[in-house]
């Protein structure tokens, strides 16, 4: 009985301090350092963001308030690191995921009234009415 207790817990010993190759956390950076938690600036408002987003945007404007899509300009489009899961726009009484999410701010014009949509989380485009 003894010799089986000590097999257990040598097998235990060897688990404990082997090799986690099995199991990916995704911090594995690949150069033995841990990832930087701190997020980068993403924001860059020359370069709109990939996937037709801003279309997908003008359109959902458009049609939303029935005008052609040419009177739909463009004031910026920017990638941004929303700080949780409302991505910039919460909804009052709602609970989010609270972590850094990667995504999009676009802001539309018609006749001189400014629309926000935001996107992130492989979320289309939204309309955000309220922005944080």
């Amino acid at each position: 009985m003894r010799t089986v207790s000590v097999v257990l817990a040598t097998a235990c010993l060897l688990v404990a301090c082997g090799n986690n190759t099995g199991t990916d956390t995704g911090n594995d950076t690949g150069t033995g350092e841990t990832p930087s938690m701190t997020p980068s600036p993403t924001s860059s408002s020359s370069t709109p963001p990939a996937g037709g987003q801003v279309e997908q945007a003008k359109a959902d404007l458009a049609k939303r308030l029935s005008v052609d899509a040419a009177r739909v300009t463009v004031v910026s489009s920017e990638e941004v690191t929303w700080s949780d899961g409302s991505l910039g726009c919460p909804e009052p009484g709602m609970m989010y995921t609270q972590a850094l999410v990667p995504g999009t701010r676009i802001i539309l014009d018609v006749d001189g009234t400014q629309y926000n949509y935001h996107s992130g989380a492989n979320r289309a485009p939204f309309l955000c009415e309220h922005p944080k």
